[in-house]
């Protein structure tokens, strides 16, 4: 079992001259559940090496145990420090995809040429492809193999409108998550904000916030296991 995960290269906040990344649990969450599956991973970001940490999820109230265990896994952080090049690795030899979020995505996943094969190749095969919270903006450009958007109806969710004007970032980001899944015609569903919720779709599997990183990790794995 050979699960590849793809992480974001921005590190900008728009032009808000702040920084922000990867969500640390949106990573730590799926990694160990995946490593603990007995899974082996892959990671791999479009520019390749240490992905930008936002350092909003490195605060005390965004830590969880996964976020936690991997501060105190020097061979976690190493793996993380030396993601190979998104350009490099072929949808051939994994299983699986998995997208941490973090707003990074929203710049450079969103519309970037290799993830964009990556995902079309994996759902045209019918491989199990995951994105959580803000992760979901990969869809925006991939295409089915009937030419429509990916999730067009399709039944899917990610970071809502609600919870980005509860971050006060809706008019810094680019697009919202929300609105581009159901402008591509998705069915959007969503829980509670800040609530752990997953949307499964075949073998399309989105959460809709931090706290959905590890149950969309486990429907991933279960799917890979049927």
């Amino acid at each position: 079992m050979k699960i590849l995960m793809v992480l974001t290269s921005h590190e900008k906040l728009g032009d808000t001259g702040k920084d922000t990344g990867f969500w640390l649990e949106e990573f730590a969450a799926p990694y160990y559940v995946f490593k603990d599956a007995g899974a082996d991973i892959v990671l791999a970001s479009p520019k390749g090496g240490q992905p930008p940490l936002d350092p909003s999820s490195n605060t005390k109230d965004a830590q969880t145990a996964a976020t936690d265990r991997y501060k105190k896994d020097p061979v976690a952080q190493a793996h993380l420090g030396s993601t190979e090049k998104l350009s490099s690795v072929s949808a051939e030899d994994f299983d699986a995809i998995f997208y941490p979020g973090g707003h990074g995505p929203l710049w450079d996943l969103a519309n970037n040429a290799d993830s964009i094969k990556l995902i079309e190749t994996f759902a045209a095969s019918d491989r199990p492809v995951a994105a959580v919270c803000h992760a979901p903006a990969v869809f925006k450009e991939t295409k089915g193999p009937d030419g429509k958007p990916l999730v067009s109806d399709k039944t899917v969710t990610g970071f809502t409108n609600s919870e980005e004007d509860a971050v006060e970032l809706t008019d810094v980001v680019p697009f919202l998550v929300e609105d581009m899944l159901k402008a591509n015609g998705g069915k959007f569903e969503r829980g509670n904000d800040w609530a752990s919720f997953v949307a499964t779709d075949g073998k399309l599997i989105t959460g809709q916030n931090p706290a959905s990183s590890e149950a969309a990790a486990e429907k991933l794995l279960e799917i890979l296991k049927a």
